[in-house]
């Protein structure tokens, strides 16, 4: 167990970071760039880093290309096109509750697709940071902007399921080629799907950004985008899909400590307890399969 640390760090670092940006997210959104020529900006960015950071590449088979293509769209354009449109047409508290629901969505497909064990642990672990994400979310500040619809809280869900298909189809690609390899190939094709959304909302879009606003896009290019992916990629060649999941619930626990740092609230008993369900679930998802060489 403990040459995978490094694999939770990174996974701790990937949540911290999105913790982080999610601010940074809406003011550009919100004041400059429409969703999809931003996600644009975000796709076409990392892939860019990638290929030129890692130059170097391995010989692909023909048949994995399909593999790649798919990957690249579940994994980078239907995930993100269908997040923020999604988020567009409903309330930041829905969305929040069903985005915990991918770790769910990961055991299930890992175990049609993979054929994953799955243990009772596992599964207590899921259900009890599951719980924990809700309450947490649910005894927060209850007010939201915007009008929750159907459609919206629809393309969330599809949102969540895509990115759990996404860990679970990579996972065999990444035993066969190296985390950079794979990660330049699931973007490069994803990046073609998202080319034409992002061009067409392309004539809204205001360039004539502060610095401040283009520190936030650098940011959310080379951190949020290209740093998260990486560090996911690490850790899925590490660990299990179902552990590298069940990170998204410490999201609202990072967001609850950022808020209260910066001097928006105390932490109340609920979110104390939300938290601890939280962390225990984790806990039991990441280190109940003692006796894998993998978790």
């Amino acid at each position: 167990m403990q040459k995978n640390i490094k694999a939770h760090l990174a996974l701790f670092s990937v949540n911290l970071i999105y913790a982080l940006s999610y601010g940074f997210s809406k003011d550009v959104m919100a004041d400059y760039l429409p969703s999809f020529t931003f996600i644009l900006f975000r796709v076409l960015g990392a892939t860019l880093l990638f290929w030129l950071l890692f130059l170097k590449t391995e010989t692909i088979a023909k048949q994995d290309y399909i593999k790649f293509a798919i990957a690249g769209l579940f994994g980078v354009a239907a995930n993100q096109l269908m997040f923020f449109e999604g988020l567009h047409h409903t309330s930041t508290i829905n969305a929040s509750i069903i985005m915990v629901s991918t770790p769910i969505l990961v055991l299930v497909f890992s175990a049609i697709l993979l054929k994953e064990r799955i243990s009772a642990k596992k599964i207590a672990g899921i259900f009890i940071g599951l719980a924990g994400a809700i309450s947490l979310i649910a005894f927060k500040n209850q007010s939201s902007s915007g009008e929750a619809t159907f459609y919206g809280d629809f393309l969330i869900f599809m949102n969540a399921s895509s990115y759990a298909l996404y860990l679970v189809l990579v996972k065999p690609l990444m035993q066969k080629y190296s985390p950079f390899t794979v990660i330049k190939w699931v973007f490069s094709f994803g990046l073609l799907y998202v080319i034409p959304f992002g061009l067409s909302q392309v004539g809204l879009a205001d360039f004539s950004m502060p610095l401040s606003a283009i520190f936030k896009v650098l940011f959310i290019v080379v951190f949020t985008t290209f740093l998260t992916y990486l560090l996911t990629m690490y850790a899925l060649d590490k660990v299990m899909p179902t552990t590298v999941s069940a990170y998204v619930y410490l999201q609202p626990v990072l967001t609850t400590i950022f808020a209260i740092v910066l001097g928006y609230g105390k932490p109340s008993f609920i979110q104390f307890l939300s938290a601890l369900a939280i962390f225990t679930g984790v806990y039991l998802v990441s280190f109940s399969s003692v006796k894998q060489s993998k978790t």
